[in-house]
């Protein structure tokens, strides 16, 4: 294929990658081509499994319906989330009241945390529970942790069901900082779990502001249950600049951007 035929398909699975879902006749309109030769690339792409088509365009490739245990995800893109967790650190403020997700993400931030002054965290995950009583132990966290009890989904480490949700009715919290499975402009954050989505949405409701921290590969993800929507979202920190394609949604949704160089 030429060079301006690669670049054509790089730019179908920019847009893919960003949005989830593309249709054949929007592609041919934007580069400027027909349909049959959209056809081409399409079919080009799903042989190197980029992508899955469908009638009338093609859908992002998912390598999983399933999420991935803590211990996968812990070792992937390690850098970049460092990155993320520092620059979300800097949003919480001396005495601040915070909510901290699960994921390997959203635990960077902790790392982060050891000049602030009297903090409280509010936690639902063993995974974060374990690293912030080590730092406290250590005298390097001299804050105070909540653990949401309820239900114990031992393969993610981390407690749901209605009784968190009941334990999470007793904090306001300041900010809340939120993980990623899939993040759409026009859907917000969706994931795995269910139950998960009630408890999440159950503290953002009562967050004075809500974070959302992922890296770039969870962009045009959608999966099978609503957390939040965009609406729901005040600041996005993520391990990029905001996609040119998003900009004007994100201004009209006030969505602020952080990309944590």
């Amino acid at each position: 294929m030429s060079l301006i035929g690669e670049e054509r398909k790089k730019m179908i699975l920019d847009i893919l990658n960003l949005e989830g879902k593309v249709r054949s006749a929007d592609l041919a309109e934007k580069l400027k081509v027909s349909g049959e030769m959209i056809r081409r690339y399409l079919e080009d792409l799903e042989a190197e499994k980029k992508l899955r088509r469908i009638y009338g365009g093609a859908v992002k490739m998912e390598l999983t319906r399933e999420e991935p245990t803590y211990l996968n995800r812990e070792v992937v893109r390690v850098e970049e989330k460092k990155r993320i967790g520092r620059a979300a650190a800097r949003l919480v403020e001396d005495n601040d009241v915070i909510f901290i997700d699960d994921g390997s993400t959203t635990m960077q931030l902790i790392h982060y945390l050891q000049n602030k002054q009297n903090i409280t965290i509010v936690v639902f995950s063993f995974h974060v529970l374990h690293l912030l009583s080590e730092m406290q132990n250590e005298g390097v966290f001299l804050g105070q942790i909540y653990f949401l009890g309820g239900k114990v989904m031992s393969k993610y480490s981390r407690v749901t069901g209605g009784m968190a949700e009941s334990m999470a009715d007793n904090f306001r919290v300041d900010k809340a900082f939120i993980s990623v499975d899939g993040l759409m402009i026009d859907s917000g954050i969706t994931g795995f779990d269910l139950e998960r989505g009630y408890l999440i949405r159950k503290i953002v409701h009562r967050a004075q502001l809500t974070v959302a921290m992922t890296d770039q590969t969870k962009f045009g993800g959608i999966h099978p249950y609503q957390i939040i929507d965009m609406k729901d979202i005040d600041i996005i920190v993520t391990d990029v600049a905001a996609p040119t394609l998003w900009e004007i949604e994100l201004k009209d949704r006030n969505v602020d951007w952080i990309h944590a160089r």
